[in-house]
């Protein structure tokens, strides 16, 4: 695994409705909730088993979810040293977001500009 993929520390903040990640290398990516819900990497968000995969799908940044309880995160828990589990307040709680995941996830002009120019 890659340093930078490694996070630092990670801060759910549910007053500004985001989960920030700050990383190994100094990175701070800002994770809106309606954004890790669209992004979902769980096999019935994804659709089956047959549409996962290690990247989200680049679709998500231009969808738009309203306010609701699928996008509410209660908690996130560790998933072993290499991912986390994100507890939404409609129940669901099936997908695991690897580090490799979120960083490629990243919203921020910078992250967005150098995975699509890849």
């Amino acid at each position: 695994m890659n340093l930078k993929e490694l996070p630092q520390k990670i801060t759910l903040n549910k007053k500004e409705q985001h989960l920030e990640i700050a990383w190994q290398d100094g990175h701070l990516s800002q994770y809106p909730f309606s954004l890790l819900r669209a992004a979902c990497p769980c096999a019935t968000c994804r659709g089956g088993h047959e549409n996962m995969r290690s990247e989200p799908d680049p679709l998500v940044f231009d969808m738009t979810l309203a306010d609701s309880p699928a996008t509410q995160v209660e908690q996130v828990e560790m998933a072993g040293q290499y991912a986390i589990t994100i507890h939404f307040q409609d129940g669901h709680h099936y997908g695991i977001y690897t580090w490799h995941f979120l960083r490629l996830l990243c919203p921020c002009p910078s992250c967005r500009s150098r995975v699509q120019g890849e």
